[in-house]
């Protein structure tokens, strides 16, 4: 079953080891380091500092005898559907139409916002702070 709760990784580097045999033998060694991170335009590599084609980086990884996590950059945690639904009842409570809650949302963040539950905790604290500022007769759930 995948878990679809865990945060994504944004940024992953590995330590790899590729051992080039002739007969049996070792005849060369191969170290590289690998780093893959996710962009809004897809996922761009890098061999060893030096930006690269996917594919080469994918194969780097693929054909090597040894490979090692060494650095991992993971998405914040989103606050989930239990604490959204709070912000909800928050907002209607201070009296923000159902239907803007996603707007008044986005206002507070100055970006789009399509649910609640994927917020981060710091920006559920943000949409917190302006309703509390929009609306000061709001108290806490």
């Amino acid at each position: 079953m995948n878990d679809t709760t865990a945060p994504r990784a944004l940024s992953r580097t590995w330590e790899t080891l590729t051992l080039d045999r002739m007969d049996g033998a070792v005849v060369q060694t191969r170290a590289h380091t690998v780093t893959l991170t996710r962009t809004p335009a897809g996922i761009e590599a890098q061999v060893n500092g030096e930006a690269c084609d996917l594919t080469r980086a994918v194969g780097i990884l693929q054909g090597a005898d040894t490979v090692t996590v060494t650095a991992q950059t993971l998405e914040a945690p989103t606050i989930g559907k239990a604490r959204a639904a709070g912000l909800h009842r928050l907002m209607a409570r201070a009296g923000v139409p159902s239907g803007e809650h996603y707007g008044f949302a986005g206002a507070a963040l100055d970006r789009a916002v399509f649910s609640l539950a994927a917020l981060t905790e710091g920006d559920a604290r943000a949409v917190w702070a302006f309703l509390r500022a929009t609306f000061p007769q709001v108290r806490a759930a």
